[in-house]
């Protein structure tokens, strides 16, 4: 396993890249008049940005990717191509 600072000095400027895009694309969001209330990816957005916050030091999970990725995922849904017209072959 890599050390932490080769880990940082190999990814910072890509990282840094992306969240001040994911900051532009809130500022658009905002000067837009901002998300509806009701809209539920906002809800998600939220509860991503503070999966991201959080560290090891607040007891956290070190997965961060996935339990990103379940905030957005669909739960399993056993009849999905019946949910979704998919056809059997």
């Amino acid at each position: 396993m890599p050390a932490p600072q080769a880990v940082l000095d190999r990814e910072f400027l890509e990282m840094r890249a992306r969240v001040l895009e994911l900051a532009a694309a809130l500022d658009r969001l905002d000067r837009a008049g901002g998300p509806p209330a009701s809209d539920p990816r906002v809800g998600s957005l939220r509860k991503a940005i503070d999966v991201l916050q959080q560290t090891k030091r607040d007891g956290a999970e070190p997965d961060r990717a996935e339990r990103v990725q379940l905030i957005f995922s669909r739960q399993y849904d056993s009849a999905w191509r019946k949910t979704l017209g998919v056809l059997e072959r």
